[in-house]
């Protein structure tokens, strides 16, 4: 199956889709500067260790936690220097989510890459704005979409000049609070763009749990490994000191105590999956 034709360029540093493997990972929401640099710090490190590209990931805002009454976030000023913060201090290219067209001139100001969360993935306006930016844009794959609809999304972004757009698998809806993942979407999304893989979000069980989000990260080993060896170009992990105390998707994030065994499993399935990528 024929795959993308040139890897996606991510603050200047960063060549996804080339020879190196990228996490995008940090804490779901930015709680606190002290969170998100402890998690920062100890994942650059080991990725550094790993020969692993690195871009800081955390959520100034969940604009759409299952209840109203759940934690979204730090407020946007708040957040925004939050994440500043953290690139400032470890040198690292910065991901956050948006969720309004008005907020991504804003936030590219701050941050490398504009996620697009999966439930607004076909949201042209959205898509656009982000696109014009000039930042990359990363989207996240609708639990509802298929695979090889994802490539009208990507065109919105490129029918804006801009280039630098990248899928991401996160699971597809089967019946009520599961997911599951077609591995056939890997290689089928990668021959429109680099592809990542979002593990902790794929053992996620969407308003599982009554008001918020359940999840079983004892199954996200086995996902990561299927997806190294089907040949993606990357991973997003959300991890957390203390996953039991986080404020958002703690059930599905990896303890942060965990990400080095965690990490090097997955380096070592990916390393044997370079020849299926290619």
């Amino acid at each position: 199956m024929e795959k993308f034709k040139q890897p996606v360029s991510i603050a200047d540093s960063i060549k996804l889709g080339s020879e190196r493997m990228v996490l995008f990972g940090g804490p779901c929401a930015a709680e606190s500067f002290d969170i998100c640099i402890e998690t920062g710090t100890k994942v650059k490190a080991i990725c550094e260790k790993l020969g692993v590209d690195y871009v800081f990931k955390s959520s100034f805002d969940k604009a759409n936690r299952t209840s109203a009454g759940s934690y979204r976030g730090p407020s946007k000023d708040d957040g925004l220097q939050i994440l500043a913060r953290v690139k400032k201090e470890l040198k690292v290219p910065v991901v956050t989510d948006v969720h309004e067209s008005y907020q991504c001139a804003e936030v590219a100001e701050v941050v490398d890459v504009l996620q697009i969360p999966a439930f607004l993935c076909r949201q042209t306006d959205l898509l656009k704005a982000a696109a014009q930016t000039g930042k990359a844009v990363k989207i996240k794959k609708g639990q509802f979409m298929a695979p090889e609809d994802m490539k009208y999304a990507v065109d919105k972004v490129r029918g804006e000049g801009n280039n630098n757009v990248f899928l991401t698998e996160r699971g597809a809806s089967f019946g009520y609070h599961t997911l599951v993942v077609d591995m056939r979407s890997l290689p089928i999304m990668r021959q429109y763009t680099p592809v990542i893989f979002d593990v902790t979000h794929s053992v996620q069980q969407p308003g599982g749990k009554g008001g918020s989000s359940g999840g079983q990260r004892e199954f996200a080993p086995f996902l990561a490994r299927a997806a190294a060896a089907a040949g993606v170009d990357g991973f997003f992990i959300e991890t957390h000191p203390n996953p039991d105390k986080a404020l958002s998707d703690g059930p599905n994030m990896i303890p942060l105590h965990r990400m080095e065994e965690f990490l090097t499993e997955i380096k070592r399935f990916w390393d044997l999956g370079k020849e299926v990528k290619n």
